[in-house]
């Protein structure tokens, strides 16, 4: 059974969602027929890489709030991250254009990486403070996974693997995606947001049942809303 999730590299939900996903199919006695696929979205396409400031400042600018407001509002999302295990730092985070992130995910993909390589940038970006959008960086964090350094950087160099990551973004359109992350189970079941454990759990029951059955017909029947961040920049 396949599970094929649309998320961004820079968003908090995306990675606490991986987490909760995580933890169900540990759950789940037959995990090993199993399949994830990461799939491409931008929350904004149109955003400059901008090293010079960290998210915070990013946020308080582009919302009009004071730095105060902004370290109040996102704390609650610090303190969900760390009932996962994760370690959110905001002020180190660094603004980019999340492209090259997802070309590099699909590269990984075909080595049978990708999920490797999707956790490694989204730690990238929230705990260690990287550029994701920095060709160096990329070449540097492919490497700790496993990827040839040469052919990340022709990569790159390249406009390869952009049509791959434009087609997950108009897929997703298809189905009906305002926010991420969006899980599409046996494309039958969809989770948005990261939804409370039990959802997660419950879902792959019922998606597993009717893998089982054999039955391709796509309709995805989403659970309600989850924590989640949309199109609009809204986490």
């Amino acid at each position: 059974m396949k599970i094929e999730i649309w998320s961004d590299v820079v968003c908090p939900f995306c990675y606490i969602g991986k987490r909760k996903l995580e933890k169900a199919l540990d759950k789940f006695p037959l995990k090993d027929q199993v399949e994830i696929e990461w799939k491409s979205f931008q929350l904004n396409p149109e955003e400059k890489t901008n090293p010079s400031i960290n998210t915070l400042e990013h946020l308080a600018q582009s919302k009009g709030w004071s730095m105060d407001q902004t370290r109040e509002i996102t704390s609650n999302v610090v303190e969900m991250a760390k009932e996962h295990g994760l370690e959110f730092d905001f002020e180190k985070a660094k603004v980019a254009n999340t492209k090259n992130a997802h070309r590099l995910i699909h590269f990984a993909k075909q080595q049978g990486k990708g999920g490797e390589m999707k956790e490694r940038l989204l730690k990238a970006y929230f705990s260690d403070g990287e550029n994701v959008d920095d060709p160096n960086t990329l070449i540097k964090l492919g490497a700790e996974i496993g990827l040839k350094e040469s052919e990340i950087k022709s990569m790159l160099a390249s406009n390869q693997f952009d049509d791959a990551v434009d087609q997950d973004i108009y897929e997703s359109r298809l189905i009906g995606v305002r926010g991420v992350p969006f899980f599409v189970l046996d494309r039958k079941f969809g989770i948005s947001g990261a939804q409370p454990d039990e959802v997660f759990e419950e879902t792959i029951e019922k998606a597993w049942s009717e893998f089982a059955k054999n039955n391709s017909i796509f309709e995805v029947k989403s659970a309600e809303n989850g924590e989640s961040c949309d199109v609009d920049g809204n986490c």
